[in-house]
Order: structure tokens, then C-alpha cells, then sequence
């Protein structure tokens, strides 16, 4: 199920400072005209967890991943709840944007915009980034230093015209440099479209969704009548891009290759998904149309029947949508999700355990809500079952904040209090709440026996976190 992470009124569930202070030098496809994401600017990005998403996201990436020579550097995909269609890259994460699915009719369209931003990982753009800012700014700095100095010649010599000249040197100088970095950056997005058509075609996958994704905006900014200096812009003009695209895009053998029937229908499930949460029933018939026989149709409308407020008639419309697709261990979860809010946690336990039998869980967010819902139970025995399930998710997926909520309050209901504190400090120092994480870790301190593993782990966030 789609669970927000960034949320300031819950320490426990905010993202790690490192998305933040990476997310600032992000390296974007679109929009066009913006160097950066205006969230990644402001240091915060609200990011979503859903099993389902993610795994799409990962199998879309992973082949790209692997034509570039990347497959191994641990790259994470990232998703971001925000309705702009963009996608960026920050460190080691490619970050996408819901509006980016939902506007992609097609996994194509998708899988293109992934494509161009895996071309900004392997071209190593964000470290050169890094060292062009650098240059801008130190030919500001520079650029100033010779106009103050031309001004005080002119003011020497009684020359108005030194002055004149030296005061537009100081002015000019950070123009001059704002345009040599945004020449840079179109460079960098016309190498990115390039790689892209490369891994497509290594992949054996058609250009065409990412050629129309462009066409797209080159439409929008005709009818919105736009007209831009191309000197200040960050990305190629649409003109220039297309054009090459293009060339690129015709020259592959793979141009009319459709995507799989399968890999379409789940594309269609996670818009629907996505539409549900982010719109109801409306949204979810303007994503995927208003064929109410179809899968991804029904099961949008059965999460949006959920969050209006109507468990159990979501639960007989995800009863019957099991009916057509039983071995769909996304919709096993979402029952689950559903038995929750019912009050049903053991019923619940069982669905997420179908889930994982069924569904690609290798983040372990589906086994963190199993556990979850044995917790829920409120029972000692199924508190201490639900132990292994916690530390496993965690151990697969380290950011998954909210399992170590979950896995303090198992091990406070079991009368381990040590570890419960313990738990809460890592969860804590992870989210980036020092202090927080400080009181917990001395209070696990005083619990833990020492020389004990928690006691050094606790012993070690104590220290980093002061």
C-alpha cells in the first residue's frame, strides 16, 4: 500500500538527511526550463513506499541498469509523491515522480525517461556538475574582483568612461557564468538522450515512448506560446531535441516493438493505483478509462471505495477482483490493508502472508506489514513472532523508518524494553533526529547488558549522534 515517509509531524517517518542534501545537485529530464527540482531545492523530498510501484520500477530499470554497466552499484529507483511529470537523479537514486507514471500511457514512455536519467548516472554528471558550479562561481567571484579593479583605475585617473567599463564588468561577470553552466547542462542532456537510445536499443526496446514523451512538451510549450532566451535555460530548446531524437529514435531496429500484454496490464494497475489515492473513482477512470470490466479499473476503484471510507465494501469489490486474478499478490496485500482497517489483524496476517508468496518483496515492505498485523493482535506470542519478519525487512531495506517503530513496540509488548529503546534510537538516528536518537540510545544504554551487541550498537549511534 502507498505510504508517505516524509511527514514532520512524525520524526520516525522522515527520509534520511542524505536524500536531502543529495537531492540539491539532482540532475533533471524535465521541466524543461528548471536546472533543478523545485522540492530538491528546498531540501525535501516527499517520498512514497509501495511494494508494488517500486518493483515495477525495478524491473524496468534493472536491464537499463545493466547495458550501462551500472547493475551492480546498488542504484535505488525512488518514488516521489508529486503530480509534475519529472524524474531526477541524486547520488545514487533515481528519483521518479507519480505524475510521471500517470502521464505515461505506456511502460515505454517510462521505461525512456529511466533510460535518460540511468545516461546522467553513467556519464558521471553530477560530479562534473559539481566542478562546473565551482567554475561558474569562481569566474563571478573573479569576473567581479576585475571590474572593482577597473573602476578604481578609472576613479584614479579621473576617467568616467573606466568607471562605466569597470561597473559593467561587475555586472556581466555572473551573467557570463550563469550562461557557460547552463551551456554545460544542455550538453549533458544532449549526451543523456543519446546514452538513452543506446541502452534502449542494447535492451532491445523501442525509442518511441521516449521520442513522444518529448514531443509532448514540445507541443505544450507550442500552445503556451512560449518564448525563452536559449541561453538561459538549462535543458536543449524542444526544436533542438527532437530533431535529434528523431534521428536516434528511426534508427533503431526496435522502434515498433510493443511493450508485453503482462508488462502493460501492470503498467495500468500501478496508474490506477496511484489515480485511486490521488483523485478517487474520477481520477481512476481518466487514468485508465472508464471500461469498468477491466482489471486495472477495478482495482482502482475498489482502493478509492477504501479510502472514502467504505472498508467493507472495498473488501467484497477486492474479494471479486481476486476472483479474475488470484495469484496477484499486490491485491493480497491491499486485502490486507483493508482487514486492518476492520480490525481483522490476524485475517490481515494471513493475506500478507499469501502476498509474499505471490509478489516480488525484496525490500521486505510487504513482510514488515505481516509483521505489522501480527502485532496488531495485541497477543505477547504473535508480538515475539513478528520479531524475525521485522528484523529481516530491516535488514533488506535499512530505510524503511516505520519498521522500527513497529519493531520497538514488538519488542515492548514481548518485555524486552532494552531493545524496544534501542529500536526507537536506530530508527531515530537513521531518520536523521539526533537528538532523539541520543535519548533513546542512552536509555537502551542503561537496559542493555554490557558488552553486548546492543550495547555497542546503542554505545555507537550515542557517540555519532553527539
Amino acid at each position: 500500500m502507498m505510504r508517505k515517509l516524509l511527514n514532520p509531524a512524525r520524526s520516525i517517518a522522515t527520509l534520511t538527511g542524505r536524500l536531502a542534501s543529495r537531492a540539491v545537485i539532482a540532475t533533471s529530464i524535465v521541466l524543461p526550463f528548471i536546472a533543478q527540482p523545485a522540492q530538491a531545492q528546498q531540501g525535501r523530498v516527499a517520498v512514497i513506499r509501495d511494494a508494488e510501484i517500486e518493483t515495477l520500477l525495478k524491473d524496468y530499470t534493472s536491464p537499463i541498469l545493466q547495458a550501462a554497466g551500472l547493475s551492480r552499484r546498488g542504484i535505488e529507483v525512488v518514488l516521489v509523491n508529486d503530480e509534475s511529470f519529472n524524474a531526477f537523479v541524486a547520488g545514487r537514486r533515481i528519483f521518479v515522480n507519480t505524475g510521471a507514471i500517470m502521464a505515461a500511457e505506456t511502460p515505454n514512455e517510462i521505461i525512456g525517461v529511466l533510460a535518460h536519467e540511468t545516461g546522467h548516472l553513467a556519464g558521471g554528471h553530477q560530479q562534473r556538475l559539481r566542478e562546473q558550479m565551482e567554475r561558474a562561481r569562481t569566474m563571478a567571484i573573479v569576473g567581479g574582483l576585475l571590474g572593482i579593479g577597473a573602476m578604481a583605475a578609472g576613479s584614479v585617473a579621473g576617467s568616467r568612461s573606466g568607471t562605466s567599463a569597470g561597473s559593467a564588468l561587475v555586472t556581466a561577470a555572473p551573467g557570463v557564468a550563469m550562461r557557460g553552466l547552463l551551456s554545460y547542462r544542455r550538453s549533458e542532456e544532449m549526451n543523456a538522450d543519446q546514452a538513452a537510445a543506446k541502452y534502449l536499443r542494447a535492451t532491445q526496446q523501442s525509442t518511441k515512448g521516449m521520442l513522444k514523451t518529448f514531443e509532448r512538451f514540445s507541443s505544450n510549450l507550442a500552445l503556451a506560446g512560449v518564448q525563452v532566451d536559449p541561453y538561459q535555460i538549462s535543458h536543449p530548446l524542444p526544436r533542438e531535441r527532437i530533431a535529434m531524437l528523431e534521428t536516434l529514435a528511426h534508427e533503431s531496429p526496435y522502434f515498433d516493438k510493443a511493450d508485453p500484454p503482462a508488462l502493460m496490464q501492470r503498467h495500468q494497475l500501478a496508474r490506477a493505483k496511484i489515480a485511486a489515492f490521488a483523485g478517487g473513482q474520477a481520477a481512476v477512470a481518466r487514468a485508465v478509462g472508464r471500461d469498468r470490466s477491466s482489471l486495472a479499473y477495478r482495482y482502482g476503484d475498489a482502493i478509492a471505495t477504501d479510502l472514502s471510507g467504505n472498508s467493507r465494501s472495498a473488501l467484497a469489490k477486492m474479494d471479486e477482483l481476486l476472483k479474475s486474478a488470484p495469484n496477484n499478490g499486490y491485491f493480497h496485500e491491499f486485502r490486507g490493508e483493508i482487514l486492518l482497517k476492520l480490525r481483522r489483524p490476524e485475517d490481515a496476517a494471513n493475506a500478507f502472508a499469501r502476498s509474499m508468496k505471490l509478489a516480488k518483496d525484496p525490500d521486505g515492505l510487504i513482510r514488515s506489514r505481516y509483521a505489522f498485523a501480527l502485532l496488531s493482535t495485541g497477543k505477547a506470542e504473535n508480538a515475539k513472532k513478528s520479531l524475525d519478519s521485522f528484523r529481516a525487512a530491516i535488514q533488506s531495506d535499512p530505510d524503511n523508518l516505520n519498521a522500527y517503530l513497529h519493531l520497538s513496540q514488538a519488542y515492548a509488548l514481548s518485555g524486552d524494553v532494552g531493545n524496544a529503546d534501542l529500536a526507537m534510537a536506530e530508527g531515530h538516528f537513521r531518520a536523521g533526529s539526533m537528538r532523539d536518537a541520543q535519548v533513546f540510545a542512552a536509555r537502551a544504554l542503561q537496559r542493555l547488558p554490557k558488552g553486548t551487541p546492543g550495547a555497542r550498537r546503542a554505545s555507537d549511534i550515542l557517540a555519532v549522534a553527539k
